[in-house]
């Protein structure tokens, strides 16, 4: 998922954490924002959906090339 974000996003992303834990526990945030809770939700997000989230959360849109 981090590749896919990643990609998607290239240099429209200015800073990008991946916080390591245990327990099952996958949050996605946004400036601050929960945008989904696998311990909420009880699976991950779909890929799809949560590019979607990012996009609309962040005020950015991909950088295509």
């Amino acid at each position: 998922m981090t590749a896919k974000l990643l990609a998607h996003f290239k240099q429209a992303i200015g800073e990008f954490k991946l916080i390591p834990s245990d327990g099952g526990c996958f949050e996605l945030t946004v400036n601050g924002k929960l945008l989904f809770s696998k311990l909420a939700e009880g699976c991950f997000p779909d890929e799809g959906k949560m590019l979607k989230a990012v996009e609309a959360k962040a005020g950015k849109a991909p950088v295509k090339g």
